[in-house]
């Protein structure tokens, strides 16, 4: 079964194009150093700076699922995820380390290396919250975004927006709810109904994000299917399907 799963990933990697890949695990590991500042703190909006990339890995998502299918969807975001963790250990370790930022120097500040420390060394339960709800939601976007997929006909941007937005508007919801559930709310006391509105409100402007530039991510998919991108790997799960 294992070695099953890592043949398929070497082949889904061979056949999505790296580019978009690159950008999906930046956009992760971006997303995640930036949610240590605030952007918006209202009683019924929380919006950290994440917020400003988080929906380049669901517009990634859907291109590659509207391509690849859900499962490749899925593998694609379980990698950027393993490798987002891998470089919040590799912060952690060097925030240990003795030295000092460049900014002690130019401000002479100890509290400055420290904060320094604080914020890229991260902090477990902020890793761990945003590890698992990125997970969910990745699994019910991707689920969505197929499932929709199968019932629309055409291949035009109406049916690519309409799949497109409801299940990043569901999975983002799932991603701040998770998220706020498993920080927030154990750990700072926020009551349900914050819970809830701010996973809400937070999922509505990360999907206006994503419908600015949903026309470009419809024409990289286009192009993929008139130059055959991934048709290795389309045809191998095919003959699988067929056994």
């Amino acid at each position: 079964m294992l070695k099953r799963t890592l043949e398929d990933y070497k082949a889904l990697l061979r056949n999505i194009p790296s580019g978009t890949v690159t950008l999906f695990v930046v956009s992760v590991i971006v997303m995640n150093l930036l949610a240590n500042k605030e952007l918006v703190s209202l009683p019924w909006l929380a919006l950290d700076c994440g917020i400003t990339v988080s929906w380049v890995s669901f517009l990634c998502m859907d291109m590659i699922c509207k391509r690849f299918g859900a499962n490749a969807s899925i593998k694609v975001s379980v990698l950027a995820e393993a490798i987002n963790l891998a470089v919040c250990l590799l912060f952690w370790l060097v925030s240990l380390t003795p030295g000092m930022w460049g900014a002690y120097y130019s401000t002479d500040s100890i509290q400055v290396n420290d904060a320094l420390n604080a914020t890229f060394g991260g902090t477990w339960y902020v890793v761990f919250g945003s590890t698992v709800s990125m997970l969910c939601s990745s699994v019910v976007n991707s689920l969505l975004n197929e499932g929709i997929g199968r019932r629309l006909k055409k291949n035009t941007f109406g049916t690519f927006a309409l799949r497109s937005y409801v299940s990043t508007m569901v999975g983002q919801f799932v991603d701040n709810f998770v998220f706020a559930t498993i920080v927030s709310h154990t750990f700072f006391g926020w009551t349900w109904a914050q819970v809830v509105m701010c996973s809400l409100t937070g999922a509505l402007v990360e999907l206006a994000c994503e419908v600015f530039l949903s026309p470009v991510g419809f024409r990289v998919v286009r192009s993929w299917e008139r130059d055959g991108v991934g048709e290795n790997y389309l045809r191998l799960h095919a003959a699988e399907a067929t056994r």
